[in-house]
């Protein structure tokens, strides 16, 4: 009984004293360090393991379940005044607590920068330190259960284990720090949101050690001052707060509107709960600003969210429609190609067989019409091609055999083919090679469809005058890096300067092409731009304008 009454009258000094301490200890600033950021974290932690099983949500789950424990056993040390059992274990908590603090910390530093798991030694090298201190820590309480610092209410431990945790959370520390600073460094991957990643982590690691160790005069000695670690606990907010922005900004942990409006809820807590520790009227109305501000800024943060999440479901729906009518246009492609194309060409050899005699004398007139018919079956095959090209370029399903080939040669046999169709429409045909060797890579048939095409497009715009057809070489000392420069310049309808940002695109062509080129479909250009740059070159247009002509440019790399 009389050693029951000691320890009773023991815990009431205990009591006596925490009073007298609130002149050097703000209960007011204790509560609201601890409880709104232990309450908040906790439940932060939680919802994103529940919308996320990942391991780094696993790993944020443990280090705000840490940190809620160490608070819980810190508040527990100053208000649980009978049972120095209750109060020793709740030491006990906070000095494991601690390190695992920092370890935990330094495992999700890793695992968002790295995108997955620490090796099997790594996960040695940071527990091993951890095992050894709570080896230390047993040995030390157990014989000084009973061992009070009366003038703060704590338990007495040895200097050897106070020293041992100092140096392991600076180990910690350390090597976070070196690690966030080799990743930034090295950027691989987007290097703000690995500046973000680390800045934040290795922040709630310095303002938690900072506060503990060095501003407390633990360090640099003098008289322990437990004001300043109050502070650590606002480490929490600081990383939660940057961990919002990181999933707002980035996704780092794949969610959406909730978490963002856990993150706003628990800024706003952290506010509101200071109203229960104010005591004037200056303080008051500086923290009613305060959560007003922080509600409006709020309310436009998850407005902004939600606009960005509306705008990525519409974009997933586009995606989808998107493929759609992708699978829809490799339909009709197919249906083209064998119907349309296979009508085309059976009247074509119908039409071929009667001017050929197959099937006896014709009159004139028949075989004009024959030849009308011919010729039109040969324009709606080039036409289907033309649109069938286009998607398999399109597409990349064309398979290239790129070698050396003599672009000189594809010129010349191409523009050949092309005189007598040039001729026929009464155009003079102009061709200008310069001497040397035009070796290039590429794919010689799809570089004749190239030629083939433009030479087409000079001759369907080109009414009087002449087509010029031009091959020359640009050496590096004139800025060309040793260039093959084809060109066809002609003297038709011209391009104005509206049709020029059509042409080259699918369909794409002049608002008046039709009325010159009944057969215009905007397919030929796109597969020229399309094959030009398979071939890593370079196509583009000039014109003064409608009437004036136009100069088409396929510039190549020579070998």
């Amino acid at each position: 009984m009389i050693n029951i009454f000691s320890f009773f009258i023991r815990d009431a000094y205990c009591y006596s004293q925490l009073i007298v301490n609130q002149i050097y200890v703000s209960i007011p600033l204790l509560l609201y360090s601890h409880l709104p950021t232990a309450i908040v974290s906790l439940v932060v932690g939680s919802f994103l393991l529940l919308k996320n099983k990942k391991l780094e949500t696993k790993i944020f789950f443990f280090l705000t379940l840490t940190f809620f424990l160490f608070t819980l056993g810190d508040l527990t040390e100053w208000f649980v005044f009978f049972g120095r059992g209750t109060i020793i274990f709740a030491r006990s908590i906070i000095e494991l607590a601690d390190p695992a603090l920092f370890v935990l910390s330094l495992y999700f530093l890793f695992v968002l920068l790295k995108k997955r798991d620490v090796g099997f030694l790594y996960k040695i090298i940071w527990l091993v330190p951890i095992v050894a201190y709570a080896s230390t820590l047993v040995y030390s309480y157990s014989k000084n259960l009973i061992s009070y610092n009366w003038d703060i209410c704590e338990v007495s431990e040895s200097s050897i284990v106070a020293t041992y945790g100092f140096y392991m959370d600076l180990f910690y520390l350390v090597s976070g720090v070196i690690f966030a600073s080799w990743s930034v460094i090295r950027g691989k991957g987007n290097r703000k949101e690995i500046s973000i990643i680390s800045v934040g982590i290795c922040l709630f690691m310095g303002v938690f050690f900072s506060m503990e160790y060095i501003f407390t005069g633990f360090i640099f000695g003098g008289v322990f001052n437990y004001n300043y670690f109050l502070y650590a606990f606002f480490g929490m907010p600081i990383l939660i707060i940057f961990l919002a922005y990181l999933i707002i900004k980035y996704k780092t942990f794949e969610t959406k509107l909730i978490p963002s409006e856990i993150f706003v809820i628990g800024i706003f807590s952290l506010i509101f709960f200071q109203y229960f520790f104010l005591d004037n009227t200056v303080a008051i109305i500086l923290n009613t600003v305060s959560l007003i501000f922080a509600t409006v800024l709020s309310g436009i943060l998850i407005r902004n969210v939600k606009k960005e999440i509306r705008q990525e479901e519409e974009l997933l729906k586009l995606t989808i429609d998107l493929q759609n009518v992708i699978r829809q246009r490799e339909s009709l492609m197919h249906l083209i190609n064998h119907k349309v194309k296979g009508s085309f060409t059976r009247t074509k050899y119908i039409f071929a067989a009667l001017l050929d005699g197959m099937f006896g004398e014709i009159s004139p007139e028949v075989k004009k019409v024959s030849q009308t018919g011919l010729d039109s079956d040969v324009m709606g095959i080039r036409t289907v091609d033309l649109i069938l090209n286009a998607a398999n370029l399109q597409k990349g399903t064309i398979n290239y055999e790129m070698k050396e080939v003599d672009l000189k040669k594809i010129v010349l046999d191409t523009a050949g083919e092309k005189k007598d169709a040039i001729s026929k429409k009464g155009l003079e045909l102009e061709t200008k090679i310069e001497e040397g060797e035009y070796k290039v890579v590429g794919d010689a048939f799809w570089l004749k469809e190239v030629v083939n095409n433009l030479i087409e497009n000079a001759l369907d715009y080109t009414k009087e005058g002449k087509i010029m057809i031009w091959l020359e070489k640009i050496p590096a000392s004139a800025g060309g890096g040793n260039k093959i420069l084809f060109s066809i310049k002609d003297t038709g309808v011209g391009i104005t300067e509206e049709d020029k940002k059509n042409l080259f695109t699918e369909g794409g062509r002049g608002k008046e092409s039709v009325k010159t080129n009944v057969n215009s479909t905007g397919y030929g250009l796109y597969s020229v731009k399309l094959i030009v740059e398979a071939h890593k070159g370079k196509v583009w247009v000039e014109s003064e304008g409608a009437g004036y002509g136009s100069v088409f440019y396929v510039e190549f790399d020579a070998i």
